[in-house]
């Protein structure tokens, strides 16, 4: 009976060392747990020589007392200091048998048998508690190696997330870049589309310039003959004529000049940065062009443009290119609004687009408006996604009002509204941040 002391510590080493197998600590401690194995392995040879049991009784309790002392100390061990306890009353018994073994042999022999149950019982107990500790373990070595798992699924899948936003930022460069190069097309589109439109345009002020120069010329021939023949108040007349027609030559040659400059700013890329525009200006430049585009493809087509342009609106600072761009897409769609229901309407229809302009709470307001076919309520939500057209393939793209409710949302601040009823009338209101 008191060798089961030794016998506890030589089940809770080789549970120990079993347990760290493989690990850095089973590897550091292995030399000494086969060294405290073939220890505990002789010690017990040793005692059952002994015929003293108080002596073995002594040895077990120490040997085991020692090795729960080393598992209390070494932080190796940390996580087996909970069966600690578990071996105490085992110790206890046999060191209690031992000691009344020595001191009292007689009292000791009368009632041995007690004495050796109170041993058994506390190695039965070490036993069944270290038995549940071996179940726990396992349940915590199932679970670590669950855990590994997990974190090994965990870094796999942090590693696809990874890699698949990259792919997506990759792909977000490339649609950004895609998309510059579409609004660069449509610009490039339209301007082909207003080419016609330009040329009407600017063959007026051109007419006029060549005509008054003409004119001039001939004016420089009369005040020669009249300066020739002395009379200088009729030259002085002349001359007088000739500055009229000069200022009108000035006049009108800036308005080529702003024809020009307006197209070569809605080709040009936009700069990002904002200037101060003349909202009026800009306006009834785009409407006047997107007009006569459109009749420069077909003749028959006329249409009533009324504008109500205010006035008193201040200059705005605004990307004048995009806005350009938005206001002519407009115009572009008004006219061919009222264009598509004069084909299925009678002579009484009347094609009529109004452009009109003010300050409504701090915002420049601009109101585009057609009596056209109007936008069916079904799809009046989907029109500014990109590439929802109502147009027949091949005349419409798509683009042109996501990009025209970008310029104005997201390069200016400001906002689209759309009023319509269908087969009655469409109107865009775009207010900008003045």
């Amino acid at each position: 009976m008191h060798v089961f002391s030794l016998i506890a510590a030589f089940i809770l080493v080789r549970r120990i060392q079993k347990a760290l197998k493989l690990t850095n600590v089973g590897l550091k401690w292995n030399t000494t747990f086969t060294v405290a194995n073939i220890s505990l392995g002789l010690l017990f040879v040793a005692l059952m020589k002994v015929k003293d049991s108080s002596i073995s009784g002594f040895a077990g309790a120490a040997a085991l007392g020692y090795i729960l002392h080393v598992i209390s100390k070494e932080e190796d061990f940390k996580s087996f200091r909970g069966g600690i306890t578990n071996h105490l009353p085992l110790i206890g018994a046999t060191a209690i048998c031992a000691l009344v073994k020595l001191i009292t042999p007689d009292f000791y022999d009368d009632y041995e048998i007690y004495f050796g149950f109170s041993i058994l019982a506390g190695f039965i107990w070490a036993l069944s508690r270290q038995a549940t500790s071996k179940k726990q373990d396992e349940a915590l070595r199932i679970a670590a190696e669950r855990k590994a798992e997990l974190e090994a699924v965990v870094a796999e899948r942090t590693l696809e997330l990874t890699r698949q936003k990259n792919e997506l930022e990759e792909i977000v460069e490339e649609l950004k870049t895609t998309q510059a190069q579409l609004i660069q097309s449509e610009k490039m589109a339209s301007l082909g589309e207003l080419t016609a439109g330009i040329a009407h345009e600017i063959q007026n002020p051109l007419n006029f310039v060549n005509n008054f120069s003409e004119v001039s010329m001939e004016l420089l021939d009369e005040m020669a003959e009249e300066m020739a023949r002395g009379d200088q108040e009729e030259a002085l007349a002349i001359a007088e004529d000739i500055k009229k027609n000069l200022e009108k030559i000035g006049y009108h040659g800036k308005r080529a000049d702003s024809i020009v400059k307006g197209m070569l700013q809605h080709s040009r890329v936009s700069n990002g940065q904002m200037e101060l525009t003349d909202i009026n200006a800009l306006a009834d430049e785009y409407l006047r062009l997107s007009y006569h585009g459109l009749r420069a493809k077909d003749k028959s087509f006329n249409a009533e443009l009324a504008t109500h342009l205010d006035p008193n609106i201040p200059q705005v600072e605004v990307l004048p290119q995009d806005l350009g761009r938005v206001v002519l897409n407009l115009f572009n769609n008004a006219f061919y609004a009222v264009q598509q229901k004069q084909k299925i309407s009678g002579p009484d229809y009347k094609p009529k687009v109004e452009i009109s302009t003010a300050l409504v709470k701090d915002c420049i307001q601009i109101k585009i408006k057609d009596n056209g076919i109007g936008i069916p309520e079904a799809i009046k939500e989907k029109i500014m996604q990109p590439f929802f057209t109502t147009k027949p393939t091949g005349e419409g793209t798509g683009l042109g009002l996501s990009l025209s409710y970008d310029i104005i949302v997201q390069g200016h601040g400001g906002k689209i509204d759309i009023n319509t009823q269908e087969g009655e009338f469409t109107e865009f209101v775009i207010s900008i941040p003045a």
